[in-house]
């Protein structure tokens, strides 16, 4: 199996651990600040590098209104923010540690409308240069990916561009169809 064209079998399991970043639908903070949660994904990192990696996925904002910005202590598991902020949180770690794969399970189903669009602005950003494997069942997540994979019963049954798709007469049509018709 080949990745950015290298052959897996010749990468280490700790390399090939260490350049793979998954993002899930229930974010995890840990005890300390919004700070060091974001730095996880990359221990050297400067202030300058945090705010950047914020910045870069929609949270700087929001991180700013906190009692305390990047220094507020966000409790174990992330009490002290809500659900879409924690997931913004967990994508500024995954693009601080710019990891040359990243997977992103459902990783979106958990925000409201206000935070998915943060996110979806950022996840420009962060998917830019890099192999994704995106699992979404949300249409708007995968409306960016260069490919879709259209999977039934365990097996891929439509394989093409978010357009082609959709311009189509299969099953992502109809899911896009009708999730256009639900928005109206």
């Amino acid at each position: 199996m080949l990745l950015d064209g290298i052959d897996l079998k010749s990468v280490s399991s700790t390399d090939l651990r260490q350049s793979i970043v998954m993002v899930t639908q229930e974010a995890y903070l840990f005890s300390g600040s919004v700070a060091d949660n974001i730095a996880l994904g990359k221990p050297e990192a400067t202030a300058e590098e945090i705010e950047q990696a914020a910045m870069a996925v929609g949270a700087h904002d929001f991180i700013l209104s906190l009692p305390d910005g990047y220094s507020t202590d966000v409790n174990k598991r992330g009490g002290r923010v809500s659900s879409g902020q924690r997931q913004l949180i967990s994508f500024a770690r995954a693009f601080i540690a710019d990891p040359a794969v990243l997977i992103l399970d459902e990783a979106t189903s958990s925000l409201d409308v206000p935070s998915e669009r943060l996110v979806q602005q950022g996840l420009k950003s962060l998917l830019a240069k890099r192999t994704a494997i995106i699992i979404a069942h949300r249409l708007s997540t995968v409306s960016i990916a260069d490919r879709v994979l259209v999977m039934e019963r365990g097996q891929i049954i439509e394989d093409d561009s978010p357009s082609k798709l959709i311009s189509g007469s299969g099953k992502f049509s109809k899911m896009h169809k009708a999730w256009r018709e639900s928005l109206v």
